[in-house]
């Protein structure tokens, strides 16, 4: 993969509120460009709102949130940011292909149609392009989320609970891909629920309860406790 500009990324006091329910609350984290953060947390605990505000798809209530170069301590604008969600936001009605190329040219990359193909092989649905992404089972269209958040070859990745609908092979396609993205020097931050194949990839776990960080190993707790506790 070719070099991303390292971005890191700093949520300083957020909240967020729905009306009077807190989803955040007072969370400050700083991420450094190149880390694999896991964060884990009981359903409702707040990754889900925390990684949408890190997409730019929700504002914070309060609180600041902003990309860094951390060999300068500066602020970044825009970095090439890539979300796989809950939902994977991809057309039902157009093919494989069709929505790769769509997604590819809405974000201006060159030569759309052969990155579509390049990625299509690669999470295994070269075979499955001309077919609609209606008739694709829960795993392929998994697959297809991932493919459209890998399109801007992104400096930075956030993915909520990637493995959804993921069989034993595609987990272990998924966990391979974000290593090479990790050892590039991409900045992936994820959430997840319990220990898995997946969360041997991260060298650093946060872990959230009811939109508060309680816990993170980078100021001394332990990783398998934070990834058993999340998963009990």
């Amino acid at each position: 993969m070719p070099a991303a500009s390292p971005a890191g990324i700093r949520f300083e006091n957020i909240d967020k509120r729905y009306g009077g329910l807190y989803a955040l609350r007072r969370v400050s984290v700083e991420i450094a460009a190149g880390e694999c953060v896991v964060l884990a947390g009981r359903n409702g605990s707040g990754k889900t709102t925390l990684l949408r505000i890190a997409a730019r798809l929700v504002r914070p209530s309060s609180g600041s949130f902003t990309f860094l170069d951390n060999k300068k301590n500066e602020m970044v604008t825009g970095p090439q940011t890539g979300f796989v969600a809950h939902a994977t936001m991809v057309y039902d009605e157009l093919t494989a292909e069709e929505n790769l190329v769509l997604f590819a040219r809405l974000l201006g990359i060159a030569e759309p149609d052969k990155r579509a193909a390049q990625l299509l092989e690669e999470v295994g649905l070269a075979e499955r392009r001309t077919s609609l992404v209606r008739t694709f089972s829960r795993g392929m269209r998994q697959r297809m989320a991932i493919a459209r958040a890998l399109l801007n070859e992104p400096a930075v990745l956030l993915l909520d609970e990637p493995a959804t609908g993921l069989d034993p092979q595609g987990v272990s396609w998924l966990a391979g891909t974000l290593r090479t993205m990790r050892d590039a020097g991409r900045t992936i931050v994820m959430s997840l629920h319990g220990e898995s194949e997946m969360s041997a990839l991260g060298a650093r776990a946060i872990r959230l309860e009811a939109g508060s960080v309680v816990a993170d190993t980078q100021t001394g707790a332990s990783l398998n406790s934070i990834l058993t506790f999340a998963g009990a």
